[in-house]
């Protein structure tokens, strides 16, 4: 959420920044609310002053054995009916105000490139080559089939399309997969968190989830639970509401969890596969820092999701994405794709972001500094990895010619075998 002070301050400001990101406004209308609202605020503090005095002049009235005149005693009754119309008015002004701001996406960092949408991105730096084999590399969703490790019409029975089950080494895999990313992490000074993966609406209003992709999600018909996209919202909601100490930041988070997504909007996109499923899993990454660290805390951040795929041997390239790519809440993102050699394409399989005191604002969770001083934190967070991307890259990279998968030597501790066998036919 932005700063209404911000916006009073520097309307125009805001206007361009949220033009470079091809979110057009108006906010004379937002604007009017505010200067009504303060006009009721200041209202209210005069009345309450009006008050005290008559109420302080009766007690002494009353401390001397006198009667208070039924004028005065009319009077307080009247400015009472006037604070509490106003109090009234001020619930409904700031309810019209938050609405508004729920809806208006952050503003990108000044040092984020301007441009109009994912083929204006850049691509910051390579790890690694695109390997060549010398023979015709499959997709991931053959490899998976052929060793029996993927079964993709079973899950399509038990729950329709764009689900997966796995099997055998799959599993195996997955959880090496999942017990790897996660002792990475912890090696690099993060702390483990298990949490629910269900959430109250606050919890998705607290990191933008609400009330912009509300379709996107999954919700529980008879409660008012959804079920997470991502780590990201029950992690950082962790400390909505709280006043964090100076000396407790940066506080540095991580944690596997399933992640459940509509796709509402993907409809006959990436249908095969691992991945655009409607349920995945994913080790998180979830940052709160100081404001005046955050920029160095998301070059870190994004360092920690290179590091996994450096381990695992696979070919990357990170991505700075422009103003028109960045996501709603995003003040500044890089992504990480690797390299799919059986789909002989990169894919997006990180995504590390900066938010600024964007998520902060709307879940109320601030620092106080040592002086005394207080402000809100800054978030960030970034997919630390998605596993189930992972999964399919490993199959498309490690591949033989014989159908057989190698396991990369990171996982081997885990696995316990150093190849998945190809179906005898």
């Amino acid at each position: 959420m932005l700063d209404i002070k911000l916006i009073r301050e520097n309307a125009e400001k805001v206007k361009l920044g949220l033009k470079k990101r091809n979110f057009e406004i108006q906010l004379e209308e937002l604007l009017g609310w505010d200067s009504e609202r303060r006009q009721i605020i200041s209202d209210m503090e005069k009345l309450q002053e009006k008050r005290n005095k008559s109420a302080e002049e009766v007690g002494k009235l009353k401390r001397s054995g006198q009667e208070p005149a039924p004028g005065l005693l009319e009077e307080m009754n009247k400015v009472r009916d006037q604070i509490q119309e106003r109090e009234r008015f001020l619930v409904v002004i700031e309810q019209k105000i938050e609405d508004f701001l729920l809806r208006v996406p952050n503003i990108p960092d000044d040092s984020v490139t301007v441009g109009k949408d994912a083929a204006e991105n850049k691509v910051v730096r390579q790890f690694g080559e695109q390997k060549k084999f010398s023979f015709k590399p499959r997709p991931h969703w053959e490899i998976g089939e052929n060793t029996g490790i993927i079964d993709f019409e079973a899950a399509s029975k038990i729950s329709g399309s764009r689900f997966a089950l796995l099997k055998g080494q799959g599993c195996a895999l997955e959880r090496a997969l999942i017990s790897f990313m996660l002792e990475t992490h912890l090696s690099r000074g993060y702390t483990e968190v298990f949490t629910p993966f269900l959430v109250n609406r606050e919890s998705m209003r607290g990191t933008g989830q609400l009330p912009k992709f509300e379709e996107e999600l999954f919700k529980c018909k008879d409660d008012e639970l959804y079920l997470i996209p991502t780590a990201e919202v029950p992690v950082t909601n962790i400390h909505r509401g709280d006043m964090l100490e100076e000396k407790d930041l940066p506080k540095k988070y991580v944690s596997y969890s399933a992640c459940f997504r509509r796709e509402a909007g993907s409809y006959g996109k990436d249908t095969k596969g691992l991945i655009r499923n409607h349920q995945f899993n994913k080790v998180e990454i979830v940052k709160l820092v100081k404001p005046e660290t955050s920029a160095a805390e998301l070059e870190s951040l994004l360092n920690d999701a290179e590091e996994v795929l450096k381990r695992l041997g696979l070919t990357y390239r990170v991505l700075e994405l422009c103003t028109g790519d960045i996501g709603f809440s995003s003040s500044k993102t890089y992504d990480l794709e690797v390299w799919m050699p059986g789909e002989n394409m990169w894919r997006e399989i990180s995504s590390c972001s900066n938010f600024k005191d964007f998520q902060a604002r709307r879940m109320n969770t601030k620092v106080k500094y040592s002086d005394k001083k207080k402000d809100f934190v800054h978030t960030l967070n970034g997919s630390g990895v998605a596993v189930g991307r992972t999964f399919a890259a490993i199959l498309e990279n490690y591949q033989e010619s014989d159908g057989s998968i190698t396991i990369p030597e990171a996982l081997k501790g885990y696995m316990k075998v150093d190849k998945i066998e190809a179906r005898k036919k």
